[in-house]
């Protein structure tokens, strides 16, 4: 591990100064608080005591900055914030806020350094800060990589404490009662006779006295919320139809708009020829954008048919026009000058080998769409003073800019509404929308456009997920593993987006083999290598970004090594086993699912554990061979958050997971034609269907530190349905999708 400390060193100066991308930040610069942005036109009788709470005469406002897509996120941020504020979050008004610098999101250093997530040594720690403080400085508003749990757990309830604590000073200002008499209780103040002084009658003075910042946050043995049963937010109104999504935005005079530009990604538009779709009913004009045309008509429907009536003279792929071409690309990246880094390298696995492997492998992960259910899309209206954009993005502030360049605007000017998604997967980090509906939206001055990709253009136009190889061998001895070498071969899909923005990414990606090189196994030899594909078919982070390719390439071959020493598939990942807390989901999973017990003939178990994001998820999938093919009966899954704050909405995050898991590795896959995805609608990119859903069942283990769960289910999916199915029949399967190989009922 002394390639990991050496890292570290070179890569952050440890005290003082956080370095990144060769720019210095003194402590100053970290500590140095962000204006908050709800300070500016506040109204007559509000107050703010943080970026988080607005109080007022119409009552309490919380912001919940993370952009909510369908995880629930929203819900959850007002929760922290209203279990320190004394309020209940279904009577207060909830807001995303404007991006802002002061919605930073620290969380995402945890999983950006290279040290492993049981890791708590001082250079661990040091390396984590001066990460999170960059996010910092830089103002990085993010939503991605399940962190927004981490980023918000102790910052939202310190903002509602803040609150708290400054609404009792104006009470104890007014009354003369000391503040440490008085309590607080559904959105008010309560003074020792029992008289309830509401928040909102209170605002006025709490703006003119300095914000209580030295405050204590209250123990879990007093929580109303945390870890209680929650209703969701959005419940009642996405069940009702009542909740706004983009692509349900109404606004008079506007103007339908959809697009088309090449299908072979980062191709040319040698030019085209409108006047067919210029002529057909609804067809207001055709307007150029950059790479392509926009067809605006009177509504949707007329837009995306006449967008197919453009006859368009394209330009060649900047890759492979064929997948066999990416497959051998990917094939001939195992070499000394594509190595990216050797990130593990535990014993001597050279000598190990050297005795003679008991196997040698090799593992494939094709290109996967995100297909999220709304497709991408934005509302603009431009003028010569503002622009008003509403769209769901994930970098709201990126997105904010971007339109403020195209049209010509200020920043300030650039007013982005962050709207419910109606899902993303990482596709909504992605900026083709916003970008398109700027150009739009800045030749139709004074006209809301409202555009909306077809499928097929979403389907085309998609920043999939990284394609991967892997290989790998072993070693056996005394009923045990004993040596592993993983050797994976992807390109670098952090590379690609940062590229799209106009950045470099630098260094190794450490998403190459997110999932491999920090299993927590002990073995007597182990090695993980990355290496790094030159960039192909353009690639984006796809939900849990690397750990789905690495880990089930890792949780495979060791399954297989598993196999050849004659072990049980969970005793010896339990003997293996170096991190007490993920033993723990181990052991959980074993207990759940009534591991070595007798299923009967045609039935089989299989498991998996897998760590991403610092959560370790264990699974245990269970298969049974019918006459139309392998049917999932069960799946049981323990996950290690440190605290799950919403029991309800936990669950259901992770059942979403193993189903998008099992149903990807099943079924979806991604191939180019012609420099074309072949794969252009949901028929051919099948998720799991309702009858192949199975039951499942789910732990939440708090013994880790705080994390989010939204993309740690996934990873462990496919290699435990895989290892299921070759303990049920035999057959190996070392690619997905698996549907290639074997019938699903």
């Amino acid at each position: 591990m002394g390639r990991i400390r050496t890292f570290t060193r070179r890569a952050f100066l440890v005290g003082s100064v956080a370095v990144a991308g060769g720019v210095a930040f003194g402590t100053y610069m970290v500590r140095k608080p962000h204006a908050n942005p709800l300070a500016e036109g506040l109204s007559e009788g509000e107050a703010t005591f943080n970026p988080w709470v607005r109080i007022g005469p119409d009552g309490v406002t919380l912001i919940a900055p993370h952009t909510d897509l369908g995880q629930g996120v929203r819900s959850v941020q007002a929760a922290l914030i209203a279990e320190e504020l004394d309020v209940d979050p279904a009577a207060v008004n909830v807001e995303t806020g404007v991006p802002s610098p002061a919605y930073y999101n620290a969380g995402l250093a945890g999983d950006a350094v290279p040290f492993m997530p049981q890791d708590d040594s001082f250079p661990a720690q040091m390396a984590r800060g001066a990460v999170g403080g960059v996010m910092k400085v830089l103002g990085m508003q993010v939503t991605g990589g399940s962190s927004t749990i981490p980023d918000s757990f102790d910052k939202l309830r310190h903002a509602g404490a803040v609150a708290r604590e400054t609404l009792k000073a104006a009470a104890a200002q007014r009354t003369g009662v000391a503040a440490s008499d008085l309590k607080t209780g559904e959105g008010a103040v309560i003074l020792p006779d029992g008289t309830a002084i509401p928040y909102e009658e209170l605002a006025a003075e709490a703006a003119q006295i300095p914000p209580v910042t030295d405050v204590a946050l209250r123990s879990p043995e007093d929580w109303r919320l945390i870890g209680k049963p929650m209703q969701r937010l959005d419940i009642l109104p996405k069940s009702t139809g009542a909740a706004e999504y983009g692509i349900d935005l109404r606004m008079e005079g506007m103007v339908n708009a959809t697009v088309r530009f090449n299908p072979r990604q980062g191709g040319a538009l040698n030019g085209y020829d409108a006047s067919a779709a210029e002529a057909m009913p609804g067809v207001r004009q055709v307007l150029p954008v950059t790479g392509g045309a926009a067809v605006i008509a009177d509504n949707t429907w007329n837009a995306f048919q006449a967008a197919k009536a453009i006859d368009f003279d394209w330009g060649p792929a900047p890759y492979p026009a064929e997948q066999q071409g990416h497959w051998d690309e990917v094939a001939a990246s195992f070499s000394e000058e594509r190595l990216d880094k050797e990130w593990r390298h535990d014993g001597d696995v050279p000598a190990a080998l050297g005795q003679g492997a008991a196997l040698e492998a090799e593992y494939r992960c094709p290109y996967a769409a995100h297909a999220p259910l709304e497709p991408i899309g934005a509302t603009i209206l431009v003028t010569d003073e503002r622009v008003d954009i509403w769209v769901s993005h994930q970098i709201p502030q990126f997105a904010r800019d971007m339109v403020a360049r195209i049209t010509g605007h200020e920043a300030d000017e650039v007013h982005l509404h962050n709207l419910y998604a109606g899902g993303s997967f990482g596709h909504r980090l992605e900026f083709e929308n916003v970008r398109y509906a700027a150009e739009i939206g800045a030749q139709l001055k004074g006209t809301p456009v409202k555009l909306t990709f077809s499928r097929e253009e979403d389907f085309a136009h998609d920043f999939p997920r990284q394609i991967g190889m892997a290989r790998g061998s072993g070693t056996v001895a005394d009923g045990k593993v004993a040596a592993m070498d993983l050797s994976i071969a992807t390109p670098s899909a952090s590379a690609s987006q940062f590229g799209r923005l106009g950045m470099a990414m630098p260094g190794p990606d450490m998403q190459i083999v997110s999932g491999a090189w920090n299993m927590p196994y002990d073995l007597p030899a182990l090695r993980v290598r990355g290496y790094r594909v030159p960039e192909l078919a353009p690639t984006s982070s796809w939900r849990s970004v690397g750990a789905v390719t690495a880990g089930f390439f890792a949780e495979s071959l060791l399954d297989e090594l598993i196999h050849a020493a004659g072990a049980d598939p969970m005793q010896e990942r339990l003997r293996l086993c170096n991190w007490d807390v993920a033993r723990k989901t181990l052991e959980a999973a074993a207990e759940m699912s009534n591991w070595g017990t007798d299923l009967g003939e045609g039935r089989a178990m299989g498991v998996a554990l897998v760590v991403s994001f610092g959560v370790p998820v264990a699974e245990v999938v269970q298969v049974v061979q019918t006459d139309r093919g392998l049917k999932i009966e069960k799946v049981w899954v323990a996950a290690d958050v440190g605290r799950v704050v919403d029991p309800v909405n936990f669950e259901n995050l992770v059942q979403g997971g193993v189903v998008w898991g099992l149903g990807h590795a099943m079924n979806a896959e991604i191939t180019y034609s012609d420099g074309m995805a072949q794969q252009t609608n949901y028929h051919a990119h099948e998720g799991m269907r309702m009858h192949q859903c199975p039951e499942i069942h789910v732990r939440g283990l708090e013994n880790g530190h705080v994390r989010g769960i939204g993309e740690p289910p996934v990873p462990p999916a496919a290699p435990a349905l895989a290892n299921a199915i070759f303990a049920a029949t035999g057959l190996r399967l070392r690619e997905m999708p698996f549907h290639n190989h074997v019938t699903f009922a």
